[in-house]
């Protein structure tokens, strides 16, 4: 398993992804379903989040209501979402950070905005039974809040990338 983050700047904005990836042992044709299935909750959690903004609701009310929903389905969500614009993490309303999931004094205060870009960032921890231990599910793609709601600029990972191997 693979995880990659990374950016482009390009005009003088900036894009912040995160993805990941599965090299395929040999005679596999995909992933294991327990990563399919960690996507999957990653994918969940996003939804949940994202179908939360409304415009007037500060970042941290938007936080507290998608981590409530989140928990009660299950999940063990971590969400640091954040703006985009003339840098990676823009001037605007801040939905959380890594270590601060019960709000962010200040920028997470601001009202969401209508016609805004942020970076969907968060995780979702998965416990994996075949290998013992908890792996986060690290997801983050580039999207705009309009009247519609959030949808991703590029869409966004739903599928495991896949790597085969020659062996």
């Amino acid at each position: 398993m693979l995880h990659v983050d990374f950016g482009i700047t390009y005009l003088r904005l900036n894009t912040d992804t995160q993805q990941h990836a599965y090299v395929l042992k040999a005679n596999e044709k995909q992933a294991p379903k327990f990563l399919q299935k960690a996507l999957i909750s990653g994918n969940k959690l996003q939804d949940i989040f994202t179908e939360q903004f409304s415009a007037g609701l500060t970042g941290n009310e938007v936080l507290k209501r998608s981590r409530e929903e989140a928990i009660s389905k299950g999940l063990k969500p971590t969400i640091y979402t954040h703006p985009l614009g003339y840098h990676g993490h823009a001037a605007g309303t801040t939905l959380g950070m890594w270590d601060s999931q019960g709000g962010v004094i200040g920028s997470g205060d601001y009202p969401l905005h209508l016609n805004t870009a942020y970076s969907i960032e968060l995780n979702n921890a998965v416990y994996i039974e075949p290998w013992k231990k908890e792996i986060r599910i690290m997801l983050e793609e580039d999207a705009i809040f309009d009247q519609s709601g959030v949808w991703y600029l590029n869409g966004r990972q739903t599928k495991l990338l896949l790597i085969p191997t020659d062996k």
